[in-house]
């Protein structure tokens, strides 16, 4: 329970001013007095409520301090005590929000990682910064991130990232001074190419770094043990053997204790400290098992915990019974992932650039009650309708071909949609969310094999479709959500070695929706995993058929084809997915191969030289 502030003193009436009669006569000012007090109260509840409750976070600003950021992948709203949640215990993270402010209606703008991140790093929306999906897409090197903002300041600046869906190949180690992307020699949750490192490991190596700073730093930590698939180490596994998300959860509020202790800088100098989630997590909420396919509350509604920290905050490492006390202060204001660049440039009296969408979470609400979202996964990967939407205060919006309206003081699960009863309230909503003028996404770069191999690892379905100028009701993904789930089945049943039980999984959803390019990607992965090329190419040629062949697939059937030894075929898919993207380096090899096996030993030999400029160490060249 929160404690009630001190009382100010009421000062003494002015020499000017009369003061109020005393004794008996004073009995003729009560009304009036009471009446004072109640318009005093009202108004002061009235400011409270326009702040949305618990008011801006009370942190001191000052530019002499530290800046550590942690990003909770697939950090869930529920998945944190101090919100009240009995699924999970976070000790650590509870004991940071009794010293700050915790954000209880904070939201992501994405629903995966990459472009999540990409907009906490910029204070941009999806469509500004222009990432719009795990793969495929990459930052801009002249886009001003808060890496490059503090690196002005004189911060020192690094980077500890938990997963290759963050590699500096997409573009947001801009401004890091260190972007370490060390993931290990395996992926210990699949046995897939690296692309995965625990928590305690980046927590390892960011408190090193920290540990030999002498001058003002800024720091990133990312972890990814929350993510899909949940596989929490002892104890936590046993302690929930029920619910083992939340145990990927409760492993690294474990985890985080040596880096906030970190955080204590022992010059003196405080440190802001900065943790959300980048999303949520389905769980089976509205059909979704993981994310990226819908935008509710589940995996757009994320903690948002903001705190200092100095030499003199009580350690967390051994102090179980510390890190559970008070609550600190609680704000419901609509608090947004673009808000926290400015927030923090606020909190060390930087001035943001100019034409931010976000604003400071330390000033009064502002524009804040608007926000832009949208989950292109589906629409990207596989074809179906692109989700957009717009947050208005606790309205919310969704804009597909079955659209969504839903008032959320009300009904948080989102289990009543309003669009049909209340058309006034949608068509303003559509108007608000036009008003972002968001534009689709650009035509995604091809992606080596290697990117698509490590996305996969991850649990991500990676792969291109073709747009369509315009989507029906057919193509939402409400409708479409079973062939996910399928997707997702073909996928388990491959990485518990049981390949033979796929092949019937992938040939249904073909036959359900033929245009569906990510499920004969995959099903020719496996076709070709088993020894099966003309199979694998036979899917791949279906594909292109059915008019669900992006660049990538084209590529494959062209390295599947040059490796096959049909080489006429082969050329013209590899000359064509090389000059769409130079940077290919799997299909480069294969066209180098194709080149010299057609006799064309000249131009094979350019082409691996290219292969070496672009990657000195490549041992296929």
């Amino acid at each position: 329970m929160a404690k009630k502030k001190p009382g100010r003193k009421v000062p003494s009436a002015s020499a000017g001013t009369a003061a109020p009669p005393v004794g008996r006569g004073a009995r003729r000012w009560l009304p009036v007095l009471a009446l004072a007090a109640c318009t005093v109260a009202m108004g002061w509840f009235a400011w409270s409520l326009l702040r949305g409750g618990g008011g801006p976070p009370a942190l001191r600003r000052t530019a002499d301090q530290n800046v550590l950021l942690v990003t909770i992948d697939t950090w869930r709203a529920d998945a944190l005590g101090a919100s009240g949640s009995r699924k999970v215990a976070t000790p650590n993270l509870d004991r940071l929000a009794s010293l700050g402010t915790r954000f209880d209606f904070a939201h992501a703008h994405a629903v995966v990682t990459l472009p999540s991140h990409a907009s906490i790093l910029t204070g941009r929306y999806p469509y500004q910064h222009g990432i719009r999906e795990n793969s495929g897409f990459r930052l801009e090197p002249s886009t001003t991130t808060l890496a490059s903002l503090l690196r002005e300041q004189r911060f020192a600046t690094a980077a500890f990232v938990g997963s290759f869906a963050l590699d500096s190949r997409f573009g947001l180690d801009s401004g890091f001074g260190l972007y370490d992307e060390r993931y290990g020699k395996s992926n210990l949750k699949t046995g897939f190419l690296m692309p995965e490192r625990r928590a305690d490991a980046v927590v390892s190596a960011a408190t090193g770094w920290i540990a030999g700073q002498k001058g003002k730093w800024f720091a990133w930590v990312h972890v990814f043990d929350p993510h899909a698939p949940y596989l929490p180490p002892p104890p936590f596994a046993g302690e929930y053997a029920d619910r083992p998300y939340y145990g990927e959860v409760a492993y690294t509020d474990s985890a985080l204790a040596p880096l906030l202790d970190a955080a204590r800088d022992p010059s003196g100098r405080p440190t802001l400290v900065v943790v959300t989630g980048d999303h949520g997590e389905g769980l089976g909420e509205h059909g979704e098992m993981t994310h990226g396919l819908f935008a509710y509350e589940a995996t757009l509604h994320v903690p948002l915990v903001m705190a200092q920290v100095s030499r003199l905050t009580t350690p967390w490492s051994g102090s179980p019974a510390e890190n559970r006390r008070a609550e600190g202060t609680v704000s419901a204001v609509s608090a947004r992932h673009v808000d926290i660049l400015p927030t923090i440039l606020d909190a060390l009296g930087v001035p943001p650039p100019r034409n931010m969408p976000g604003s400071s979470l330390l000033s009064p609400a502002g524009d804040r009650q608007s926000s832009y979202f949208e989950a292109l996964s589906a629409s990207l990967n596989r074809g179906w309708a692109p989700l957009t939407g717009v947050l208005l205060d606790r309205e919310k919006f969704i804009s597909l071909p079955i659209p969504e309206l839903y008032d959320l003081g009300r009904d948080p699960g989102e289990g009543e949609n309003l669009v049909d009863r209340e058309a006034a309230r949608r068509r303003a909503l559509q108007a608000r969310l036009d008003q972002f003028g968001a534009t689709g996404p650009k035509e995604r770069a091809a992606e080596s094999a290697e990117s698509r191999a490590r996305l996969q690892a991850l649990g991500y379905v990676t792969g291109s479709a073709p747009r369509k100028d315009r989507y029906t009701e057919e193509d939402d993904p409400k409708r479409l959500v079973g062939l996910d789930q399928q997707l997702r089945r073909a996928i388990e049943l491959y990485e518990r070695g049981q390949r033979l039980a796929a092949i019937p999984v992938y040939r249904e959803i073909i036959s359900r929706r033929p245009t569906m390019e990510v499920a004969y990607t995959q099903f020719a992965m496996l076709q070709w995993e088993l020894g099966r090329p003309a199979e694998a190419i036979a899917v791949l040629r279906d594909a292109i058929r059915a008019g669900a062949a992006s660049v990538s697939l084209r590529a494959r059937l062209g390295i599947y084809l040059a490796e096959s030894g049909e080489v006429r075929e082969a050329l013209p898919l590899l000359q064509e997915t090389t000059s769409a993207d130079e940077s290919d380096v799997d299909a480069l090899n294969a066209l180098g191969i194709a080149l010299g096996r057609a006799g064309r030993g000249k131009e094979a030999a350019s082409t691996f030289e290219r292969i070496l400029r672009l990657d000195p160490s490549n041992t296929m060249a």
